[in-house]
This record gives structure tokens, C-alpha cells and sequence, in this order.
């Protein structure tokens, strides 16, 4: 299981009147290993899932979540590691993490978990708004509500990072409402289920995507070789649009220069953000010239020879490659080191 939003409601789901804690980054200053939106659950027999750091808060968490269980109301939790006097955590990151711990009950409708699950896995975009309370606010009186970004001002695609908007009332006071953008999982199409397209499948998993694997050939593509994937036995021209505009990104690497002319024209007629050939660029020259079609026909970001230049040659260390260039262009990450990087 990844620590997507998506995997961590299934988990809740399954159990919702357990008296889970949900736990939100609320601020973040300085350096953190996680921000503001990031969320996890605690369950009152000692479970979590999910992550807000990289492992050094989830303990220490976890003691006021049974504070939250005890008391029945919201705490909020402030880490400070810009004190290097102060040696109780040793976070080491330098950074201010504020966190506010919501016990999820009937009264409150479980925050709207419920419907903010039922849009991610439907593949819907949605924002979720959690009203910041004071400390020791009961649990009947906290609120949440998932907001569709076509019925709101702040639109999805300009609205990446959460933020906290603040609002007068009709009653006169102020109102702080923690706004998270929460996306589905990001769907990868693979054209071609080789060997080598295993540890595709199962990197692109561990990063909490959906994966699809599409091969029409009979002895390729096996379900025990592809656990948790999704198989295609169709020719690419019998792919419907529906099922191709789900994909947010493709690696096409059949190893056979017709099949991957084939999958590239379907793709070239889509708004696939990232779509990759495998192979060296003569190669990719007789696929795209089979396709009757040039790398100006695609929308988004046409790779190919696939991936970023990180060494190694075995199937693993090609995943990895063209996996990390596919994960910057769907973050629309710049590739630079990260000491480069300005937050």
C-alpha cells in the first residue's frame, strides 16, 4: 500500500466507526519533510496510516491522538526543530510543523471522508476544507466539506498547494478553512507486457498510481505477472476513447515497431500528458514514420528515447528512469537538484 489519500480512505473505509483520528498539517515553516494538506489516521488500538513526516512525529502523534480519543475533541500539536538546544525530537529538517487532530465520529459526519472518497475513486477532482478550530473544540462541532472545483472560485489546475483561506461570517466572526486540491491516483498506461515491463508496473504501484497494462498478444501481459495492475487483451484500434482519456501518462514499449506505431497514433489523438517510446532515435524515427505522425502531433511531453539519462542498463534501472522523468512532467516538477530548489 502507498501513502496516497485515496489508499489511506480504503483502509478507513473498511472500519469508519472504529473512533479514527484524522491528523492534517495545518502551517508549515522553514523546512519540512511533508507540507500543509499532508494527512494521516490513527486508529484508538495503536494503527496508522499514512504518513506527515518521515517517520520522527508518527510516535509522538500518536500519544495525542489517544488524547483526542480520551477527551473527544480536536488538538492541535506544534513540533518546533528550529531550537537546537532542543534535543527531544532531533528532527533536523529546521522547520515549524503545526498539526490539528480531528476525532471522526457519527456527529460529525466523519469530516466528509465518505464523499471525499467517493469522488477520487470515481477519478474526480476535489478540494477538501477543513474548518480550523480552537484547541479542545468537541468533535460535534467540527467540520469539513469537499467542494467540487467546478462549483468554486479557485480552480484545481491554479490551486496546487493547500492553503489557508480565511472568511468573516454571516455571524459576524472570522472563519480559517484548511483548503487541501486532493487528485485521484495518476493512471499509467503501459503498451507492451514484457518482462521488462514488470518493474514499470511495480514501481509506478509503490508511487500510488494506477496502472494499466494494454497487449494483445496471447502469451504476453498474464495476469500473475502484473499483481494489482489492470489488463487490456485488445488492439490498440479497439481501445474507446472513454478508456484512453483516463490514462495520464503512457510508456509504449512493445518491442515491436508495428504494435508501437499503433499504440503512438491512438496516443497521438489524445490529451495524455506524458507519453514515452522505448529505444534508441532511429528507432523511434521508424515508429513514428509507421505511425504517419511527427512528435508535434502529441499534447503533452513526447519522450523518446524514454526516460532521464541515470546509468544502468537492466530493466529495473530503465523503470526507474523513465518513471522519474514520467513523475516530474505529471508534478510539473523542473529537473534541477534539489539544494537548487527555492520553497
Amino acid at each position: 500500500m502507498s501513502h496516497h489519500i485515496e489508499d489511506l480512505l480504503s483502509e478507513w473505509q473498511a472500519a469508519p466507526d472504529d473512533g479514527w483520528v484524522l491528523a492534517v498539517i495545518t502551517k508549515v515553516q522553514g523546512s519540512a519533510y511533508r507540507k500543509a494538506g499532508a494527512m494521516m489516521l490513527f486508529h484508538p488500538l495503536g494503527r496508522s496510516i499514512g504518513l506527515v513526516s518521515g517517520g520522527c512525529l508518527e510516535a509522538d502523534l500518536k500519544r495525542h491522538a489517544q488524547r483526542a480519543i480520551q477527551y473527544d475533541t480536536a488538538v492541535k500539536v506544534n513540533y518546533d526543530a528550529t531550537d537546537e538546544s532542543d534535543a527531544s525530537y532531533q528532527l533536523g529538517c529546521g522547520g515549524i510543523v503545526e498539526l490539528m487532530l480531528f476525532p471522526l465520529t457519527r456527529e460529525n459526519n466523519y469530516l466528509e471522508l465518505h464523499l471525499l472518497a467517493k469522488y477520487l475513486n470515481v477519478g474526480k477532482p476535489a478540494f477538501y476544507e477543513v474548518v480550523l478550530p480552537v484547541q479542545r473544540t468537541d468533535s460535534s462541532e467540527l467540520m469539513a466539506k469537499v467542494v467540487n472545483p467546478e462549483e468554486t472560485d479557485y480552480h484545481i489546475n491554479g490551486f496546487v498547494k493547500a492553503n489557508i483561506l480565511t472568511r468573516i461570517q454571516e455571524t459576524g466572526f472570522w472563519e480559517s478553512r484548511l483548503v487541501i486540491p486532493c487528485r485521484p491516483r495518476f493512471h499509467l498506461a503501459v503498451f507492451g507486457g514484457g518482462l521488462d515491463a514488470q518493474p514499470v508496473t511495480k514501481i509506478a504501484q509503490q508511487l500510488g498510481w494506477r496502472v494499466t497494462v494494454i497487449d494483445e498478444r496471447s502469451s504476453y501481459a498474464r495476469h500473475y505477472d502484473f499483481p494489482g495492475a489492470s489488463i487490456i487483451k485488445q488492439t490498440c484500434a479497439q481501445l474507446t476513447n472513454a478508456v484512453l482519456s483516463r490514462f495520464d501518462a503512457a510508456i509504449v514499449m512493445h518491442h515491436n515497431l508495428d504494435l508501437d506505431a499503433k499504440a503512438l497514433q491512438v496516443l497521438s489523438l489524445t490529451a495524455t500528458e506524458f507519453v514515452a517510446l522505448l529505444g534508441p532515435p532511429h528507432r523511434r524515427d521508424k515508429v513514428l514514420g509507421k505511425a504517419g505522425i511527427t512528435i508535434s502531433d502529441f499534447h503533452g511531453v513526447f519522450s523518446a528515447p524514454a526516460g532521464l539519462a541515470l546509468g544502468g542498463e537492466l530493466p529495473e534501472s530503465i523503470a526507474l528512469s523513465i518513471l522519474a522523468q514520467c513523475h516530474g512532467v505529471l508534478h510539473q516538477a523542473k529537473l534541477i537538484p534539489l539544494d537548487k530548489v527555492v520553497t
